[in-house]
């Protein structure tokens, strides 16, 4: 009582749905991949900006900082009180040129 295995074929249109699909889905998976590593670029480009950025930004805080210091040193008073209100010590002479 042998019996012989008959095995089914697969159809030619089943075989070709698979094969579409594996080819969809590999494109998907490739264009993802591309569009990715494109907007991963992108923001990398950013970072760096934003890196640049931020060095200046704290270049500019120290320059704050010390002309925060200077404000308060007494220099800076003097300084502001011969330029903008035109204070002098006593017994101070000061020499004006006569541009008339």
């Amino acid at each position: 009582m042998a019996r012989s295995k008959r095995r089914k074929k697969l159809s030619p249109f089943t075989v070709a749905g698979v094969m579409v699909l594996c080819c969809v889905l590999c494109g998907s998976f490739t264009y993802k991949t591309v569009s990715l590593k494109a907007e991963s670029a992108k923001y990398s480009a950013q970072i760096s900006e934003l890196k640049k950025e931020k060095k200046k930004l704290k270049e500019e805080k120290a320059e704050i900082k010390d002309y925060e210091s200077y404000v308060k040193t007494k220099e800076y008073t003097e300084e502001v009180a011969r330029d903008k209100l035109g204070l002098v010590y006593p017994n101070e002479i000061i020499f004006e040129p006569n541009d008339k």
